[in-house]
């Protein structure tokens, strides 16, 4: 495996993507560690290596004694073409063994235009795609992340599903696994001379193992369940067909977030990666509460680490690394409580080193123009903002809580202090949104090069730069817009002509998601399990690396749900009603199917909904259910509100 690889090598773009020998990267006895398993990210390794998740779980998994965990990315076709050709098989970077040689291969879920990705890392290992056709001597095929709380599309080719965050239920499925291994391998000796193989062989197969791991909490085995259709297609019910397997399953959260382990000497790759720097997590969670966003949903409640647990990561991960950039990560890391002086007191230790902050999120409303000067001594770079629609009804409709007198505020701000660069993003064909509104994204847009203007911006050095870049809207499950349809394809697209006739200042740059891209990830974000012959027929017509713009086939993918007959605008077009049964109803992220229809209506109503860390609780059901609660650091400084 190893000579072939290496000369496979100097053939490919990037070879460093896949020697696996990197700083820090942990290389463990084969032979003498009794559980192996595989990380697979479905994407390339300038991707994957850039999630925070890789290297949470590379960090736990390999800290067992019991256990090693090597990473496995999507080659890239170039390198995908040359390992077919010389029938080298899919293998993880660390020791270049097969996959197939893993007894566990965990996909993370990130987007569902990786879904492709996974099919063919599979095949390029040699395993079947579905799980009724791999036997015991395959790997166990499980999967985790943020699409996993719909991964119905998914469910054939998976044998389980870890829903929720996963730094705790990964010791116990491990453990699970560890138990059934050790028992099966005593079994084996036992069989040798005793009668009734059969039964003990069943005892310790891989369908026995799943009925144990079924057990865990958060553990969805989807072959365990039955999904009923009626004849206009709609679903009937999603049921166990086991004793055992509970009805509903619902997500891991950890609640000792400042407690957690936290990867303080990761990987350090040797060539350049999408996200090149420290990532510091500084909470999780966000109960802003936008209408739109999943990922509010899915990692609440917010948890707060500590400053001085932060300060120390820091310190740790900079003297493994050696980056010169630490990123302060979250969904909104302005609304850390501590955040002020957790920026300064990192500047303060590490500006002579030449390191800098950076704050990837950043809201309007808790912006602080003294906070982005104190990141920017370092090195000035150019900041985002999100207004996420054009006019103010919109805003309220989403939840978004911000207004246009918060972006005058706060690009008056920046401008006065010497930026010259500003992005502002917002989302296109969201729920109610008409002319009127796009029309605001323009009016918003040439408001800030006028602001801008008038302060004399840009007529010394540097001239001044505004992007414009509009994404179009995506239902996604378990929000309170997971009932509404997806704007037509068409009507994406005179949208995007509609705003780009309006938006025609030199100084605004304008981007637009491909919108038959997003039109294809509404088919998945929406869809059931009958969409997994979409799936695997498009991947067999050649679709991978959908994600890509280079790679996207929007015609073969438009062919292959011909060929299996399934119209995608029943999943992404059609408005689903609240008493419907939706594909995910059986998967619980914790808020309750009740709030979210009350948001609904809400948001048809143009009426706001407080955040709940600061205008108590909103009645989401989530912390007294899981007997978890918002984490604050009180009283340490920087408080937007």
């Amino acid at each position: 495996m190893k000579e072939l690889l290496e000369q496979l090598l100097p053939r490919v773009q990037k070879p460093a993507r896949y020697i696996g020998n990197e700083w820090n990267s942990i290389h463990k006895d084969w032979d003498s560690t009794p559980l192996k398993m595989a990380f697979a990210f479905p994407d390339t390794y300038e991707v994957g290596m850039s999630h925070l998740g890789t290297r949470i779980l590379y960090d736990i998994v390999n800290k067992r004694p019991d256990t090693l965990m090597e990473r496995v990315f999507a080659p890239w076709v170039d390198m995908e073409k040359l390992m077919r050709e010389q029938g080298l098989p899919l293998f993880g970077l660390e020791s270049c063994r097969p996959l197939r040689e893993y007894d566990i291969i965990g996909f993370t879920l990130q987007y569902e235009m990786s879904f492709t990705n996974i099919l063919n890392m599979l095949d390029l290992a040699g395993i079947p795609l579905r799980a009724e056709e791999r036997g015991d001597e395959y790997p166990l095929i499980i999967a985790g992340g943020p699409c996993a709380y719909n991964p119905e599309p998914l469910a054939p080719f998976v044998d389980l599903f870890v829903i929720g965050e996963g730094e705790e239920v990964i010791h116990e499925l491990l453990d699970g696994f560890r138990e059934w291994q050790e028992g099966r391998l005593s079994a084996v000796s036992y069989q040798l001379s005793a009668p009734g193989e059969a039964l003990q062989a069943k005892k310790h197969s891989k369908q026995a193992l799943l009925e144990e791991l079924v057990k865990i909490p958060g553990i969805y085995v989807p072959g365990f369940y039955d999904v009923t259709y009626d004849e206009s297609g709609r679903i009937l019910g999603i049921k166990p067909n086991r004793p055992g397997v509970p009805g509903k399953v619902v997500k891991r959260v950890v609640k000792d977030f400042d407690g957690v382990d936290f990867p303080t000497k990761p990987i350090v790759p040797y060539t350049e990666i999408v996200h090149d720097r420290v990532m510091l997590e500084v909470l999780r969670g966000c109960t802003r509460g936008c209408r739109f966003c999943q990922a509010g949903v899915l990692y609440r409640p917010v948890r707060e680490k500590k400053p001085e647990t932060l300060l120390r990561q820091a310190r740790e991960l900079v003297g493994q690394t050696g980056y010169n950039e630490i990123s302060l990560t979250s969904l909104s890391t302005s609304d850390y409580t501590c955040v002020g002086p957790v920026v300064e007191s990192l500047l303060d230790e590490y500006q002579q080193q030449g390191i800098g902050i950076s704050l990837p999120s950043l809201r309007i409303d808790s912006f602080s123009v003294d906070l982005a000067q104190q990141v920017q001594r370092v090195r000035k770079t150019g900041l985002t903002f999100a207004p996420e629609a054009g006019t103010q009804r919109l805003r309220d409709v989403i939840n978004k809580g911000v207004t246009e007198e918060n972006l005058v505020e706060a690009v008056t701000g920046v401008f006065k202090h010497g930026w010259t660069s500003i992005k502002l993003y917002f989302m296109i064909g969201l729920p109610t949104e008409t002319n009127e509104d796009l029309d605001g994204i323009a009016h918003l847009a040439n408001k800030v090069v006028a602001i801008a203007n008038e302060m004399g911006v840009g007529r010394k050095g540097k001239g001044l730069k505004v992007t414009v870049s509009a994404s179009s809207f995506v239902p996604k499950a378990h929000t309170p817009f997971q009932w509404e349809p997806q704007a037509a394809l068409e009507e994406l697209k005179a949208k995007q002509n509609y705003l780009k006739e309006r938006i025609r200042n030199r100084k605004i740059t304008c981007n637009w998601h491909d919108a038959n891209l997003s039109y294809i990830e509404g088919v998945f974000a929406r869809g059931d399990r009958r969409l997994a012959a979409a799936l695997e027929k498009a991947w067999q017509l050649g679709c991978k690396f959908d994600g890509w713009t280079e790679h996207f086939k929007f015609e073969t993918w438009l062919e292959a749900f011909r060929q299996v007959g399934i119209d995608p605008r029943s999943y992404a077009n059609r408005a689903f009603v609240h008493e419907e049964i939706l594909p995910w109803d059986h998967l619980s992220s914790g808020v309750s199917k009740e709030y979210l229809i009350r948001e609904h209506r809400q948001a048809l109503a143009e009426a706001g909904t407080g955040d709940c860390r600061f205008h108590g609780c909103q009645g989401c059901a989530l912390c007294p259910d899981l007997d978890v609660e918002v984490h604050l650091q009180r009283g340490a400084g920087h408080d937007p509100y």
